[in-house]
């Protein structure tokens, strides 16, 4: 089953990506909503995931992009941080980094890169409370630069849910 955002969050997918359903037993805990290429490169997909959680704590947003890379290192062959960069305003900070790393999918072990980009947001009702999201773009080495200027224009449409009917 699919999580819940600890905020509620708007967007635009890029033109022809798919969401993509989440099966209970998915491989990706805490995703909330993911969609997929249509257009799979050597049988892998690339898929954008948004997932998020609210953090009591003081952590940096680079110590939380830290525990993602541990994350994946428990679950891939190698992960490997290629560029990271603090990004946005003091009200709005953000992060962005880029992971290369080999998986075995679908039997098959594949090259990836996974570019991340962490926001951090406060509750409206409640500025104490913190919330970071998450969105991760996943592609084969081969189609990552192919999909990557639509995963920016992704997330650049990502913003606190006003009401207006997007995502």
């Amino acid at each position: 089953m699919p999580a819940t955002l600890p905020v509620p969050i708007e967007f635009r997918l890029p033109e022809g990506w798919l969401p993509a359903a989440l099966p209970e037993d998915a491989d990706a805990p805490g995703v909330a909503f993911a969609a997929v290429h249509p257009r799979p490169d050597d049988g892998f997909a690339a898929n954008i995931t948004i997932d998020g959680e609210y953090r009591p704590d003081a952590a940096t947003l680079p110590e939380l992009a830290d525990e993602s890379v541990e994350r994946l290192r428990e679950a891939a062959e190698s992960a490997v941080v290629t560029d990271r960069r603090e990004v946005g305003a003091a009200d709005a900070p953000a992060l962005t980094q880029r992971l290369v790393f080999a998986a075995a999918v679908a039997g098959a072990r594949r090259d990836l890169v996974q570019s991340q980009v962490y926001l951090s947001m406060r509750d409206v009702a409640d500025p104490h409370k913190r919330a970071v999201i998450r969105l991760a773009l996943t592609a084969t080495a081969a189609q990552h630069d192919e999909v990557l200027g639509e995963f920016q224009d992704f997330v650049r449409t990502v913003r606190p849910e006003t009401g207006t009917g997007a995502h």
